[in-house]
């Protein structure tokens, strides 16, 4: 599930390693199906032990901790991935730990030793260790640009000429990245436009109301630490739940009255094998609603 605010607030949380010191990696038991991890453990720490966390970042809905000799660690979560730096959730489904050190001359007050923790409930997350150059050629170029650094005219761009339905092109990485499942019901809503619109059909006016629509609502969910989900997977690095589920506007809300309209009631369909909701009387079929206004 975690999608461009999620993997951000982990980034944000886990940013306090940068300048600690890599003493160890470990895969933690685990009698679950394992994650993918490459190349071998022993491979990655005899790239990292003795290095120095040097960024924290995020490219797309991977966090990316970068060590002072340019090798990365990349991390998709993807469905049910946690990166924590305490209290993971249980000890059933952790899967790796990063073990650091911080300088006492330097360490300021926070701890001089600290874990980064892997955790993963289904076991679908990966994690690589990749210099700069793999990191370019084996992820960088299969990826849209981020959600957050668009305009219209870049999804016009990307997505004007699809014949795809709207809301399945948002969710596809190599056109934009970050933008998953949940955010796409969200934007489309906010923006007013019909999920299954084909993208091709999509006015200039409704290219800007998608742009304004997706800054709006990654940036309101960056802000509350994302969405935790009636599952309770999700968990921001301190193991504490996001804030964002709370304000959903259509998301897991089928057969809810519409908050804007007050006339229709949400509906569910499913597109690309994914859950989609959305509002009949709002978002109108082809995406034509000329009464758009934010809410």
């Amino acid at each position: 599930m975690p999608e461009l605010p999620e993997v951000e607030t982990m980034c944000r949380g886990i940013r306090s390693i940068i300048g600690c010191r890599f003493e160890s990696v470990n895969e933690l038991p685990c009698r679950l199906r394992p994650i993918l991890i490459q190349p071998s453990l022993t491979a990655i720490a005899s790239q990292l032990v003795g290095t120095r966390v040097d960024s924290v970042s995020r490219l797309g809905k991977r966090v990316l901790i970068r060590s002072d000799n340019s090798i990365y660690i990349v991390i998709e979560p993807r469905m049910t991935g946690l990166v924590l730096l305490k209290d993971p959730p249980n000890q059933t489904h952790l899967r790796l730990e990063f073990c650091l050190s911080r300088d006492p001359d330097v360490a300021g007050g926070q701890p001089d030793h600290m874990r980064l923790l892997f955790w993963d409930r289904r076991g679908l997350g990966t994690v690589r260790c990749m210099t700069s150059e793999e990191l370019d050629q084996r992820v960088c170029h299969r990826l849209g640009p981020d959600a957050l650094a668009m305009d219209d005219l870049v999804y016009r761009q990307r997505l004007g000429k699809s014949t795809r339905a709207i809301k399945v092109a948002l969710m596809d990485q190599a056109a934009v990245a970050g933008i998953g499942n949940l955010y796409a019901s969200e934007i489309l809503f906010l923006a007013g436009i019909d999920p299954r619109t084909r993208c091709h059909r999509l006015s200039r006016d409704q290219w800007s109301r998608i742009h304004q629509a997706a800054r709006r609502v990654l940036l309101d969910a960056i802000e509350y630490e994302g969405s935790t989900l009636s599952d309770g997977t999700y968990r921001n690095a301190i193991n504490g739940e996001g804030g964002y589920q709370h304000f959903h506007r259509v998301y897991d809300r089928e057969d809810e009255p519409c908050g804007r309209c007050r006339q229709g009631r949400i509906r569910r369909t499913v597109q690309a094998q994914r859950s989609t909701f959305f509002c009949p009387a709002c978002q109108l079929r082809r995406g034509r609603h000329s009464s758009w206004v934010e809410d």
